[in-house]
């Protein structure tokens, strides 16, 4: 079977408990598909949800409502069996919305063109918070519950910790020279992995974030996505179109998992049980085809099945799983609520997700 989507997608997530996964376009469009071991992916539906590029995209509220973060300032909330509106917070930013993460049930995260971080309590329905900490596009964020913190990096290139608690920006790295696109917490939250457009990755030691620790150079071109597998093991998506499974400290090349054609990978997600694991990429072809006679979802969207992939050998791109010879040798003192420090430079903002404006902020979730 094969679906095409009409533009580039930009985010992807799985439904909490079914077996559903919801991509994001440029054009604004949210499309919801199916899928299953034995049966061809299903494409449910397709709606108009913004005005301008939709980028980011999560389900909420048990899986009942899909929340998509847009160019057009606003965050939605789409019924998940019709795509219909719920309810729309209009002007959530002043800037274009580029990521949005979940954090607890009823609290939600969504960071801007201009570093701008608001996290919004949907029971109150307004914003709780606000870290107005970077001098660029929010590239990715995470939560960390045990703090209750929320870690961010940046097009400016550096990577800030913000606490909910004491709603203050506890930390920030010094500027890292280049972009950072995105991040994980390894190690049992000692590590924090940031990846850069150089292909580079940086890893920060928890509680001494001024600059990082160690820097491992095993991709070639730029790692654009990243999601940890465990708390040794991350997957890492690259622009060379390759997934990649890579272990951190000691740092290597495990292997690689797939390729996704020779364009670059956009995102990644895993289903609810990491059975499946999702990539979006800059082609616009859905193909669907049990991985274990062949590939699995290896177009614009891709469902791999990641037992069969970590399970079988796989070369690509000629890359060739490394040694083990590098060791835990990281021995960075805790510097734990450093002062934040300006950036010294300003990248451009992501190209090609659309237009933002200045509008003043509302109160959302009014409907649900």
């Amino acid at each position: 079977m094969e679906a095409l989507h009409e533009e580039l997608p930009f985010d992807l997530d799985f439904h909490p408990s079914s077996p559903l996964v919801v991509t994001s376009l440029i054009t604004g469009e949210l499309c919801i598909f199916r899928y299953g071991p034995e049966s061809q992916p299903e494409r449910l539906v397709s709606v108009k949800a913004h005005k301008e590029s939709c980028r980011a995209v999560r389900f909420v509220d048990s899986g009942k409502v899909i929340l998509s973060g847009s160019a057009d300032c606003s965050v939605l909330a789409s019924d998940v069996e019709s795509g219909k509106a719920i309810a729309r917070l209009q002007d959530a930013h002043e800037n274009a919305i580029n990521r949005l993460v979940c954090l607890t049930e009823s609290t939600i995260a969504t960071g801007d063109d201009d570093g701008c971080i608001k996290v919004w309590d949907t029971r109150e329905r307004a914003c709780c918070n606000s870290f107005d900490v970077h001098d660029d596009y929010i590239s990715d964020m995470t939560y960390v519950a045990d703090s209750n913190q929320i870690l961010a990096t940046s097009g400016d290139g550096t990577l800030s910790v913000n606490s909910l608690r004491r709603n203050k920006v506890r930390s920030r790295s010094e500027f890292s020279e280049d972009e950072l696109l995105s991040l994980v917490v390894m190690k049992n939250g000692k590590k924090v992995v940031c990846g850069t457009p150089s292909g580079a990755l940086l890893l920060y030691s928890w509680g001494y974030f001024k600059d990082c620790s160690d820097r491992f150079l095993g991709h070639t071109q730029s790692v654009d996505t990243m999601l940890k597998l465990d708390e040794e093991t991350l997957v890492s998506g690259s622009s060379d179109g390759v997934i990649r499974l890579v272990g951190i400290l000691p740092n290597r090349i495990i292997q690689p998992l797939a390729e996704h054609s020779e364009y670059p990978i956009e995102a990644l997600a895993f289903s609810n049980d990491k059975k499946y694991l999702g990539s979006i990429s800059h082609d616009k072809m859905l193909k669907v085809t049990i991985l274990s006679h062949s590939h699995c979802w290896c177009a614009h969207t891709l469902v791999w099945d990641l037992e069969e992939l970590l399970n079988g050998p796989q070369v690509v791109n000629g890359d060739k799983p490394a040694d083990d010879s590098d060791d835990d040798s990281d021995d960075d003192a805790m510097d734990v609520d450093m002062a934040a420090t300006s950036s010294k430079g300003s990248r451009s903002k992501k190209a090609g997700k659309g237009q933002s404006s200045s509008r003043p902020a509302s109160d959302f979730f009014a409907d649900l």
